[in-house]
């Protein structure tokens, strides 16, 4: 008896069927069974499942007389499931790499529940993708539980598609699917409500594709009447089970907002059928209205009324809104000629000498450099006021105790930004800052370049897609000073932003921390044991994938293979930090415990002095990692793709800081043969922080502020002699 029994009704997607039937017959659990059902389709559909069922004696195919529609051609396949799950799969949706195996693991875990609710991605046409908004109900608990204990999970998109279900559960209670356009509704609410045991799995499971045409619920159609059929077979299910009485309120609710919804499309209904489907609905608003509610209620309130009301109030919100954008754009054309004014104004007064404005990682608080200059300011030059520019609230809201700051673009923002003599950023200033005669901008960048940047980019038109290199560089005209922690930082700056500031050599002030070394409680944080060796593996982003996340490792594989006393420690590129990136199975690992997620840490300084290794493959970490004389393995296995799209300014594959392996079977020798810290690598490594590290000697955020803050002398960092022959210019261009 498998373990998974996927059901896959199809109709005419032969353009999507491979993928689809490859996406889980690829999948590393192999306990499952597929039962493919052919609705009658008139394509090819019928052909591709016969030639998989040849070839993999998991799957097997049934050939439907007639096409009966996708709910009961799900209701075709259950006969024939004989797994302890059942898992319905849309025939031109697909599973995400490992989905099955954390879908199996979850529950042995749980126990077996009812139910497991797992997440998915929207997937576009055009190549995007998107989570699922509502992610975060899925971390609601870690423990089994009820629809009525946490009502939010049926918030979640009510389909059939992102859970599994227990057979014999589905057997007991007999649920099926019936006839119609509607079919999930009449058999997710049943379930959901009647299951005694509920789990979740934050992980992205399922890639739900968008087609360009949208799906079946996005044409226009009368089919779409079918929604008060389903609703009422709901309110049956209910109305038969007393325990579940409780819930007619939620449904009433829930069916009026869903009937709403679709009348408020205008593509799903034709026009002369949106009178009769308003009334329709309303009848039955009414006719399940629960005993002693009052009618309407909120938004639904126009279910009262007729439709020819509706349609005022329809009318009426459409003008509103129209009136509203247009109202919008007169206050913001007025607040554009008062901040001219006022900037006009404000240019008239003298700079205030001692105020710094800072800024990070596009205004999202105390990171990287400018909060190292931040703090040695505080120390070193205690009269310098220092106010941090953030984003918004919710970034304000995490700062330190006692720092102070002000909103991007609000009035004090503004007043703050006319003033100051300083301005100390590592990404960029917004275009409407006007640099005032006599204030100093330092520019501290994000670490040392490998990959192209600014004008180099002009070369690779993937790569800047999203970028406007013109107006990087009109902002990077604003730089007086440019630090570098390295000559080849400081030749690459130059010629990337062909501007008129001054390369600083100073090294990097967030680097000091790494020089001199500092406590760090990560470890504990963590839980992760003092004598354990840490592993840190922080990739970068691929320019050549839409998203830029590419799974070049299996963590779990990995973290296994590094076998015990060994912890591994992932930290995503910043840019993947909120996207889809950690949902495809890191949040879940971390869950687990088989990897610590540190994609969240804001200071990754303090994530690197808790490791003991670092393993990476482009990302500019490994620069700032060789700083702590710590052994480093660089994974290019996909060097020739990312240098094609993006560009580097050297060949880190020959000018490595450690050993670089090209396939995870190099990788994990290296690790199980002692190779990641031998001779050969401190070799390597010695001659890579000779040439990249010369500037950083643990006193660069000092540097920054006597020199270029308080215009006091202070000696350059000695520069480490480079190795025998190492180039004094760009590797390559």
């Amino acid at each position: 008896m498998p373990r998974l029994s996927v059901i896959i009704p199809c109709f005419r997607v032969q353009g999507f069927l491979r993928e689809c039937l490859d996406s889980v017959l690829e999948q590393s659990c192999h306990d499952i069974e597929v039962i493919a059902v052919d609705d009658r389709s008139p394509d090819g559909c019928g052909a591709i499942l016969d030639e998989y069922a040849a070839r993999d004696p998991r799957v097997r195919v049934l050939h439907l007389p007639e096409n009966v529609g996708l709910g009961r051609a799900r209701n075709a396949g259950l006969p024939y499931a004989t797994g302890d799950f059942l898992l319905f799969l849309d025939s031109d949706d697909t599973l995400t790499p490992g989905a099955l195996e954390a879908v199996t693991d979850r529950l042995a875990e749980t126990g077996d529940p009812d139910v497991l609710v797992f997440d998915y991605a929207r997937t576009y046409w055009w190549g995007g993708t998107r989570r699922n908004a509502l992610a975060e109900v899925l971390g609601i608990t870690s423990e089994v539980f009820t629809a009525a204990e946490h009502p939010e999970i049926l918030d979640l998109l009510m389909v059939v598609w992102n859970k599994v279900y227990r057979r014999s559960f589905v057997e007991e209670n007999g649920f099926q699917f019936p006839p119609g356009y509607y079919e999930d509704t009449p058999w997710t609410f049943p379930v959901m409500l009647s299951a005694a045991r509920i789990a979740t799995l934050d992980r992205i499971c399922l890639n739900y594709r968008q087609r360009r045409q949208g799906n079946i619920l996005s044409t226009t159609s009368r089919k779409h009447f079918d929604v008060h059929d389903q609703y009422q077979r709901v309110f049956a299910f209910v109305d038969a089970r007393p325990e579940l009485a409780g819930w007619r309120p939620y449904l009433h609710r829930k069916m009026g907002e869903h009937c709403l919804d679709i009348l408020a499309k205008p593509d799903r209904l034709p026009p002369a059928d949106r009178g009769e489907f308003f009334r329709r609905t309303a009848e039955l608003y009414r006719a399940f209205r629960p005993e002693g509610a009052t009618e309407g209620g909120g938004d639904l309130d126009v279910l009262g009324g007729s439709y020819a009301s509706y349609r005022l109030r329809q009318q009426a919100a459409r003008a509103g809104r129209e009136g509203g954008r247009q109202a919008l754009r007169v206050r913001q054309a007025a607040r554009i000629r008062a901040r001219r004014a006022l900037t006009g104004l404000r240019g008239l007064r003298p700079l205030d000498e001692e105020l710094v404005l800072y800024s990070a990682a596009s205004h999202q608080g105390l990171r990287g450099d400018p909060a190292a200059v931040y703090r040695a300011a505080r120390e070193i030059a205690p009269r310098l006021r220092g106010v941090w520019v953030v984003r918004d609230a919710e970034v304000a809201a995490g700062l330190p105790a006692g720092v102070e700051h002000v909103l991007l673009d609000s009035p004090e923002y503004q007043r703050l930004a006319a003033r100051a003599k300083f301005f100390v950023n590592d990404v960029n200033w917004p275009g409407t800052l006007v640099k005032r005669p006599g204030s100093v901008h330092v520019h501290t960048h994000r670490g040392t370049p490998l990959k192209y940047l600014g004008a180099d980019l002009l070369g690779k038109p993937g790569a800047r897609l999203g970028f406007d290199v013109p107006q990087m560089l009109r902002r990077a005209d604003r730089w007086d000073h440019s630090l570098v922690a390295n000559r080849h930082s400081e030749l690459v700056w130059e010629r990337a932003y062909p501007c008129h500031f001054a390369s600083a050599r100073t090294g990097s002030p967030r680097n000091d921390v790494l020089v001199t070394g500092g406590r760090t409680g990560f470890r504990d944080r963590y839980g992760i044991p003092a004598a354990h060796t840490v592993v840190l593996y922080a990739p970068t982003r691929r320019d050549y994938v839409r998203g830029g996340h590419v799974e070049r490792i299996d963590l779990a594989r990995f973290a296994a293979d590094l076998g015990e006393g060994h912890t591994l420690v992932v930290r995503l590129h910043p840019a993947l930090a909120t996207g889809p990136a950690r949902g495809t199975g890191l949040a879940e690992l971390h869950r687990r415990g088989i990897v610590v997620d540190a994609t969240g840490e804001p200071d990754v300084e303090e994530v690197m002095l808790a490791s003991d290794a670092l393993v990476t493959d482009y990302s500019s970490v490994m620069f700032d990692y060789a700083n702590l004389d710590r052994p480093i393995v660089v994974h290019a296995d996909d060097w020739a793709a990312y240098t094609a799209s993006r560009g580097a300014y050297l060949d880190i594959t020959a000018e490595a800081p450690g050993h670089v392996s090209h396939s995870y079977r190099e990788l994990a020798w290296l690790f199980a043969s002692g190779g990641w810290r031998d001779e050969e690598s401190a070799r390597l490594r010695a001659d890579f922080r000779s040439r990249f590290c010369e500037f950083d000697d643990g006193r660069a955020a000092e540097r920054v502020v006597r020199t270029l803050l308080l215009g006091e002398p202070m000696p350059e960092p000695a520069r480490v002699p480079g190795p025998a022959g190492a180039p004094d210019l760009l590797a390559s261009t």
